[in-house]
C-alpha cells in the first residue's frame, strides 16, 4: 500500500495556499501520473510497482443490458415467488373446501341411510298392519260372534231357570229335601 502511495508537490499557481504543501494521492490513470511529479519521501525509499493498469469503462450498451437483464431477473423471482406463494395459499383453502364437502357428503349419506331405514321399517309395518277393510271385516265378525255368545247365554239363562222352576215345583209336591 505504501509502494502505491506518492507524495506530490502541487504548484504554487493550482494551491490554495502560498505555501507548498505536500499530499498522499493514489494513481489511477495515466493521464494524472504524467502531470504529476512524484516526489521521492526521504524517510523511506519508494520501491518501483510498476504501472497500475486503468479500468476499462463500462460502456453504456453494455451496462444498460447488464441492467436490464439484473432488474428482469429480480423481477422475475419476485413475481414467481409471490405467485408461488398464492399458489399455496389457493391450494390450502382448496384442499379445506374438499375436505369440508368430504364431511358434509358423509353426513347426507349417513342422512340418507337412516331414511332409507326407517322407510324401510315404515313399509314393514304398513305390510303387518290391516287395512280399514280389515278391521271392519274383524269388527263385523265379532260382532256376530258376541252376538251369538249372548243368544247362547240367554238360552242357557232360560234353560237353567225353567230348571229352576221344575225342581221348585218338585220340592212343593212332595216335601222332600234334595241333596246336592
Amino acid at each position: 500500500m505504501v509502494a502505491r502511495l506518492v507524495l506530490r508537490r502541487v504548484p504554487l499557481a493550482t494551491a490554495r495556499h502560498t505555501s507548498t504543501s505536500t499530499a498522499r494521492s493514489l494513481y489511477s490513470s495515466a493521464v494524472t501520473r504524467a502531470a504529476v511529479e512524484p516526489v521521492v519521501a526521504p524517510v523511506a525509499p519508494v520501491a518501483d510497482v510498476g504501472t497500475v493498469k486503468p479500468k476499462r469503462p463500462v460502456g453504456a450498451v453494455r451496462g444498460g443490458i447488464f441492467g436490464f437483464l439484473l432488474g428482469f431477473s429480480l423481477a422475475a423471482s419476485f413475481a414467481s415467488y409471490h405467485l408461488l406463494e398464492e399458489y399455496k395459499q389457493a391450494s390450502a383453502t382448496l384442499q379445506a373446501s374438499v375436505e369440508e364437502l368430504q364431511s358434509s357428503t358423509q353426513k347426507v349419506s349417513e342422512h340418507v341411510k337412516r331414511i332409507e331405514a326407517v322407510e324401510k321399517d315404515l313399509k314393514a309395518l304398513a305390510d303387518s298392519t290391516a287395512a280399514k277393510e280389515d278391521v271392519s271385516k274383524l269388527r263385523a265378525e265379532l260382532k256376530k260372534t258376541y252376538d251369538g255368545l249372548h243368544l247362547e247365554f240367554l238360552d242357557l239363562r232360560a234353560h237353567v231357570w225353567g230348571m229352576q222352576q221344575d225342581l221348585h215345583d218338585v220340592m212343593k209336591k212332595e216335601n222332600t229335601t234334595v241333596r246336592i
